[in-house]
């Protein structure tokens, strides 16, 4: 179960270091390290309750939200990281460093960087609805998506300095939260057995 579970430890990953990176100013030092030592528990905490579910042997979800597509979700697929999932990433990648490299060009402030990120990893999820047929991969995608535009309109107000927070900070909560949900739903279907 937990090989089956690699696309939600590394949502869950990705939703911390998220958390981690952006929890700073003008966020005060104690609600930042806060939101820091949390997002770090949280991840800690799934990873120990996806061990006690593989221990029950319970289905695992290969996506941060395949729970909701449990029903449709049949046998588990050798193919989730081949051929157009690659093409996604690869999108991803060229999308994230073009991206960041034209916003620099272009004079944008420093925080547009994690609200692009946010947008393009909210992208990368909506692409991956259709290749892995899953669409409740469509929440953290709408979400992170949401989130990365916000911040970048917000680039060009004086709420610049709030950006790392809601593209960066809510952006790992949205994560951390649809990681959460999946491993919850696998553990209750390990008590269940």
């Amino acid at each position: 179960m937990l090989r089956q579970m690699s696309g939600v430890f590394i949502g869950a990953f990705f939703g911390t270091v998220f958390v981690v990176t952006n929890a700073h100013a003008p966020l005060t030092p104690v609600v930042g390290t806060a939101l820091r030592v949390l997002a770090v528990a949280v991840f800690a905490g799934l990873l120990a309750l996806a061990v006690l579910a593989a221990r029950r042997g319970a289905p695992a979800p290969a996506t941060p939200a395949d729970a909701a597509d449990a029903a449709d979700a049949g046998a588990p697929r050798a193919d989730w990281f081949g051929g157009k999932f690659g093409f996604v990433v690869a999108a991803e990648v060229v999308l994230l460093i073009g991206g960041n490299l034209a916003l620099r060009r272009a004079g944008a402030p420093a925080q547009t960087a994690v609200a692009w990120t946010a947008l393009i990893v909210g992208v990368h999820f909506l692409a991956l609805t259709s290749v892995w047929q899953r669409r409740s991969v469509a929440v953290p995608g709408a979400a992170l998506s949401a989130l990365g535009a916000a911040g970048l309109g917000m680039a060009a107000t004086s709420a610049v300095a709030w950006v790392p927070f809601v593209s960066g900070v809510l952006s790992g909560v949205a994560l951390l939260g649809g990681c959460a949900w999946a491993i919850a739903q696998a553990y209750r279907s390990a008590a269940r057995v």
